[in-house]
């Protein structure tokens, strides 16, 4: 009886202990090291990259009146694009994406007129998406970055508009025309971005394209203001190596351990909760991948390409494509390998994944996201009800022979030895085994780990209503409705388990709901309804159990 009690303590614990831990930090790996041949080969994507410098001169240089005959200048600084999932802001200078909001996701659930801004560059933030040309003829250089000219101020997808390409025009000189397109589709978050060179001169143009995200060190302004007592999720760079599809380095690991890594396709992101930015070259060709904090502690993921010929006569492009949107993983797939792991299910995802499916495929018979994770939780306890089963059968013959515990600890109570023997022959009798109601509820705390991080993760549930007072199943129960009928629900399931005999374990054991109770108040409404879910599921199954056993002995 005390082995099992013990463990049952132990288990709490260590469940209580991981789901903070877990919510606090995400786990952060260390960037993948990079092959002593790598680091002394000095490959072209490689001389490129460090030739371009720290950071991206913000200098801007004025437009020569080429710019002015090739495309009409509107003579605004900035360019705003709408279509129906992205607003952007993109200067002029560069033609750097400076403001991005996602009018599909609202900033606060009780403001939805105010979409939630994941790219911006003003005092409280900067946080931009920048790309240009380096190497030899480029035209970001250390004196400025060229000033592009586009024919309008503004520019939104139509009703019935599918595609919308926005062009920037810039004339490097009066034989070299350089045009920067970014591409949009109706229901994407992904841009493509496309460099265009008209290299009317008779010599040959060679450069360099480089594209960067520069994010500061300011908060997760998705997780800012969403209670629990102030712990944050995983900030900071992601991207893909030839070992793994997904690696993440912390910022505040970036200045000491930078990463410097060459392969042919792959991305890099910089990661927050629920929403991501991430530039992915073409799967082709062969990148330089690095990171850096400038003077000013900013904080930079890049690539870089080989240097790249447009012959005299003719023309060249160097495209890129950029993701700015939610963490949707079968969008992300979809886009590049490994992207997808973004959605950071931590070392059990082999566990979150399928659950995270399932819950996708009831959320679409249902439609709604609190009934599918009622319905997961159903499906898991199916799964489980054997071994729950026999972990309840072995609690309720435990609390039928509880009497005769007790009196063996009193007959024998200054000789633990023969007390403990004398328990070990009565569990022999009686065809019990003590620890049979611990190891079935050891066996599922995988499972339970791997569903709180699918509910931490996944952006579908931010924002998403149930019923009555919850409207939004990734924050705290707004009146604690939840968590007290939780921690009810644990009080209940303690009196149907046998008391312990020893008395601080029953008084520890008396302050877990309460315990629980405190820790849930704070906790997504999504992951105390799967608890409270279950703990009812549980309640009425040992019930019975624990009734026919009951029964059965008072007819023996």
């Amino acid at each position: 009886m005390d082995i099992q009690r013990t463990l049952l303590i132990a288990a709490i614990a260590v469940l209580s202990f991981m789901l903070v831990v877990e919510w606090a930090a995400f786990r952060q790996q260390e960037p993948a090291a990079i092959s002593a041949q790598a680091d002394s080969t000095q490959t072209p994507a490689r001389a490129a990259a460090q030739s371009s410098g720290e950071d991206i001169p913000e200098v801007s240089s004025t437009a020569t009146e080429q710019d002015a005959e090739l495309i009409s200048s509107h003579g605004s600084d900035t360019v705003s694009v709408s279509t129906d999932v992205l607003e952007l802001t993109i200067d002029l200078s560069g033609g750097d994406i400076i403001y991005a909001a996602l009018p599909k996701h609202h900033a606060e659930i009780d403001t939805p007129e105010q979409p939630f801004v994941i790219l911006e560059q003003n005092r409280r933030r900067e946080y931009i998406a920048q790309s240009g040309l380096i190497g030899k003829n480029g035209t970001d250089t250390r004196d400025g970055r060229p000033t592009f000219v586009t024919e309008n101020a503004s520019y939104q997808l139509s009703d019935g508009q599918d595609e919308l390409t926005v062009t920037l025009a810039y004339g490097q000189s009066r034989d070299i025309t350089i045009y920067k397109h970014y591409r949009f589709k109706r229901g994407s978050y992904l841009v493509e971005m496309d460099y265009e060179i008209d290299n009317r001169s008779d010599e040959q143009w060679q450069g360099v394209l480089f594209t960067q995200l520069k994010r500061d060190n300011s908060e997760d302004p998705a997780t800012q203001d969403s209670g629990m007592m102030g712990m944050q999720p995983f900030l900071g760079v992601g991207y893909r190596t030839s070992e793994e599809r997904f690696e993440k380095l912390a910022f505040d690991k970036m200045r000491d351990k930078p990463l410097k890594l060459e392969m042919q396709g792959g991305w890099i992101a910089m990661i927050q909760h629920y929403f991501l930015s991430a530039w992915v070259p073409p799967a082709e060709q062969q990148n330089f991948f690095s990171t850096s904090v400038t003077r000013s502690g900013d904080n930079i993921a890049r690539y870089t390409s080989a240097p790249q010929v447009v012959e005299p006569k003719s023309t060249g492009h160097m495209t890129a494509r950029l993701y700015i949107g939610p963490k949707d993983q079968y969008a992300l797939q979809e886009i590049s390998a490994g992207l997808e792991l973004s959605v950071d299910y931590g070392w059990l995802w082999w566990i979150a994944q399928p659950l995270f499916w399932l819950l996708t495929q009831i959320h679409k018979l249902v439609g709604n996201w609190g009934l599918a994770i009622i319905g997961v939780t159903l499906l898991v306890k199916i799964v489980f009800f054997q071994l729950n089963a026999t972990a309840f059968r072995s609690m309720a013959n435990m609390r039928r022979v509880q009497p005769k515990l007790l009196e063996i600890r009193e007959r024998h109570a200054d000789d633990r030895q023969k007390q403990s023997q004398a328990m070990m022959e009565l569990y022999k009798k009686e065809k019990i085994n003590p620890l049979g109601g611990c190891l079935p509820i050891l066996v599922q705390m995988p499972v339970f780990i791997a569903l709180y991080w699918v509910l931490m993760e996944s952006v579908e549930l931010r924002h998403a209503p149930f019923f009555g007072w919850i409207n939004d199943l990734s924050a705290m129960d707004p009146y604690f409705i939840l968590p007290i009928i939780m921690g009810a629900s644990m009080f209940v399931q303690q009196k149907l388990n046998p008391p312990p005999p020893d008395p601080m374990q029953a008084k520890v054991m008396q302050w877990l709901p309460v315990i629980f109770t405190f820790f849930f108040l704070f906790f997504p409404a999504g992951l105390v309804l799967y608890w409270v879910v279950n703990n009812l599921l549980s309640i009425a199954q040992q019930y019975i159990i624990t009734r026919s056993i009951e029964k059965n002995a008072a007819k023996s």
